[in-house]
């Protein structure tokens, strides 16, 4: 199980032995152990170029990812995800047009696992599914919009940093503002994308590890992004009555070419990989942008268009087998 990628402590909470005997047992067979980070011991499953190390502790989501897939397979899942923020966010920028990063992840071959799995399984592993990726996307600062059968719509709103000086004379402080603002406004739209990365560890290492344990194939997944201005729609009322009162929330929604392209482009990309747009491309940071590949467009399958120049919108997909 420690080989599968089982966090010992989750090993230890479903064979029922402490932690301690369940290290000795690793520790015995570290002659057989493969390749290995010199600097914590552990193995090595997937390397990730973006995920912010001083930020989020990856090893821990991915520890509690298999608790939470462990107590869903044994008991009913509590789904406890609010949209709340959600709400808060889109009611702020109601009627109006916002720069939004949008990322859409799409669990590949669900069709194929609902005609082999029970239909209570096939329902605990996509709703696990589903909050363990919204975990991530609030850990990265975005928003879950919707959830669209096995597949999470979010987005990130993207700050504007623009540094306006009013002191001409002072050159110098303008240009050293110009280059923060340049090294923050890269990472919002960089973060998208590690969000994505980070999403694909957890399934790789925390998920799929206790899904083999039961049997169950493993779950892989699509990842589109891109960036654009998207609209802030109010398209009426929520009306709930709760203790004889009538409680009103506007029904709100996004509306955009953006969001109709990311889902698009979700199909293109390979298992546990990322496609990108060309918006987003250009605006992250050159270092990052040598980590993804143009990709081939077939008209017959990709007939998007950039609107001013009519030219095919150029998708960008990561460079990982």
């Amino acid at each position: 199980m420690y080989n599968s990628g089982i966090d010992p402590e989750v090993i230890s909470l479903e064979l029922d032995i402490s932690k301690d005997s369940i290290l000795e047992t690793i520790k015995k067979e570290q002659d057989k152990k493969e390749l290995a980070d010199p600097k914590t011991n552990q193995p090595i499953y997937f390397l990730n170029k973006f995920y912010l190390d001083a930020v989020i502790d990856i090893n821990s989501l991915i520890k509690d990812s298999q608790i939470r897939m462990w107590n869903a397979l044994k008991v009913k899942p509590d789904f406890n995800i609010s949209i709340k923020e959600t709400q808060n966010i889109l009611e702020k920028y109601v009627e109006s047009k916002i720069n939004l990063v949008i990322l859409h992840i799409d669990l590949v071959g669900s069709t194929r696992m609902s005609l082999s799995l029970p239909i209570d399984r096939l329902t605990t592993i996509v709703r696990s599914f589903a909050q363990q990726m919204s975990i991530i996307v609030s850990m990265y600062g975005g928003y879950v919009l919707k959830y669209i059968g096995d597949a999470v719509l979010a987005f990130f709103v993207i700050e504007d940093n623009s540094y306006n000086s009013n002191n001409n004379d002072d050159d110098l402080d303008d240009n050293n503002n110009n280059k923060f603002n340049n090294r923050f406004n890269s990472f919002q739209y960089d973060n998208a994308i590690s969000c994505a990365y980070t999403m694909i560890k957890v399934i790789q290492e925390g998920i799929n590890p206790i899904l083999n344990q039961y049997d169950y194939p493993d779950l892989n997944v699509r990842v589109g992004i891109d960036f654009g201005e998207i609209a802030v729609v109010q398209y009426g009322w929520d009306i709930e009555e709760y203790d004889e009162k009538v409680l009103k929330k506007p029904h709100l929604d996004l509306i955009g070419y953006t969001i109709s392209i990311v889902v698009k482009m979700t199909t293109l990309a390979k298992p546990d990989n990322i496609v990108i747009g060309q918006k987003l491309f250009n605006k992250i940071d050159p270092k990052h942008k040598t980590l993804f590949a143009k990709l081939n467009s077939n008209p017959d399958i990709w007939n998007y268009s950039i609107e001013s120049t009519g030219k095919i919108y150029d998708l960008y997909g990561s460079k990982i087998k």
